[in-house]
C-alpha cells in the first residue's frame, strides 16, 4: 500500500483582509464573524488520506496554499441612498512541517508529532462608499512575515482497508503580530484544534474515500480583547488512483461557528460564521531516487458564505520521508 503524508493543518493567513472588513461592515450595521472573520483552523487542509498516518519515521510536507476572496455589505440610510463596503483579500503562504511517527505502538496504534512554521505575504483592500454621492474611502495594507508556529499530535490506527486517526493541534502565538494593521498573518491568541478523521481505500481498486470533523476552541487576544466563538469544520474527499500512480477526486468542506464571539473586543456584536466549498484534486506518486514522493493539489470553491470572506483556495502540497 502506498502511503500519501496526509497535509498538517495550520491557521489561516487570510485574517487581516477580515479585519478591514470589520472596520468597514461596522458602519454598514452588518459584521463578520470570529475575530478577523477567518479562524486559526485552515479549513481544505485535511482531504484524500485524511484518516492515514504514515509508518513510523520522519517526514517533511510542505503545503503551498494560495486564497482570494471577497466580502461585501449595505445598508439603506433613513435619508435615501445606501452605504456599501466591499473588503478584497490575497494570502500567498508556504508552511513546512516535520513530522515524527513513533516507531512503538501506543494504545495499539501509532503516535506522531508536527511541527509546522508558516510564513508569506497577504494583501488587504477595503472600500467604503455612499451610493449617489462622492463620498468614499478606500484602505490598502500588506505583509510578508513569519505566522505563528502550530505544535501537533496524532494517534492513527490501521484494520484492513480502513484507517482512522485523532489528533490535536496548537496555536503558539509568538509569530509576527501588530496591533491595528488590517494585514496579520499571526492571530496572537491560543488556540487548540480537535479532530478525528476516517478512511476507507481498497488498493486493489484505487478507490478511497474519507471524510474529518473537529471542533476549534480559541483563547482571548489580550491586544483586542476578543475570544472567538467555538468552530466547527467538516472536510471530505473521495479519488480514485490509477495503475500510473496518479489520482483524481472531488474534495469538499462545510464551516459553521456554533458559539458567539465574546470580550469586551467584540463590539459589533455576535455574529456568527458559515461556509462551504466543493472542488477538485489532483495527486501523483513518484520516486527522486530512492525517495517516494507524494505530491496533490487541491482546488476548493467556496459558497454561501455567512459573515465571513467567499473565495477560492488553493494547496500544493510535497510530502517525502527523511532517509529514503
Amino acid at each position: 500500500m502506498t502511503y500519501e503524508v496526509p497535509s498538517i493543518s495550520f491557521r489561516t493567513a487570510t485574517r487581516g483582509a477580515a479585519a478591514c472588513g470589520l472596520a468597514l461592515f461596522a458602519s454598514t450595521g452588518a459584521a463578520l464573524a470570529a475575530e478577523g472573520g477567518i479562524g486559526f483552523y485552515l479549513l481544505g487542509s485535511k482531504g484524500p488520506y485524511a484518516g492515514v498516518l504514515a509508518p513510523p519515521g520522519t517526514y517533511i510536507n510542505n503545503d503551498l496554499y494560495f486564497y482570494t476572496g471577497n466580502a461585501s455589505a449595505s445598508e439603506s440610510l433613513s435619508l435615501g441612498g445606501e452605504i456599501t463596503a466591499d473588503v478584497d483579500a490575497i494570502a500567498r503562504l508556504d508552511v513546512l512541517t516535520g513530522i515524527w511517527v513513533l516507531p512503538n505502538e501506543v494504545l495499539g496504534g501509532n503516535l506522531a508529532f508536527t511541527l509546522s512554521l508558516p510564513f508569506g505575504y497577504q494583501d488587504v483592500k477595503g472600500k467604503a462608499a455612499v451610493t449617489g454621492t462622492a463620498l468614499e474611502a478606500s484602505v490598502n495594507d500588506d505583509v510578508f512575515t513569519m505566522g505563528d508556529p502550530v505544535l501537533g499530535a496524532t494517534l492513527g490506527w490501521h484494520s484492513g482497508n480502513l484507517h482512522w486517526t485523532t489528533g490535536a493541534l496548537v496555536n503558539v502565538p509568538i509569530g509576527d503580530y501588530h496591533e491595528g494593521d488590517l494585514a496579520n498573518i499571526s492571530f496572537n491568541r491560543w488556540g487548540l484544534d480537535l479532530t478525528g478523521a476516517l478512511t476507507w481505500f481498497d488498493p486493489a481498486t484505487g478507490w478511497e474515500v474519507s471524510g474529518a470533523a473537529g471542533f476549534t476552541f480559541n483563547g482571548e487576544n489580550p491586544e483586542t480583547d476578543y475570544r472567538t466563538g467555538t468552530e466547527f469544520h467538516f472536510e471530505t474527499a473521495v479519488t480514485k488512483t490509477f495503475p500510473s500512480s496518479f489520482s483524481a477526486g472531488l474534495v469538499g468542506y462545510y464551516y459553521e461557528q456554533i458559539s458567539e464571539d465574546s470580550g469586551s473586543g467584540a463590539t459589533l456584536g455576535d455574529f456568527k460564521g458559515r461556509v462551504s466549498a466543493l472542488g477538485a484534486t489532483f495527486g501523483y506518486n513518484f520516486q527522486m531516487g530512492n525517495t517516494p514522493v507524494s505530491m496533490r493539489l487541491r482546488v476548493l470553491q467556496e459558497f454561501e458564505a455567512r459573515n465571513r470572506l467567499e473565495g477560492t483556495a488553493a494547496f500544493l502540497t510535497l510530502s517525502f520521508p527523511l532517509g529514503g
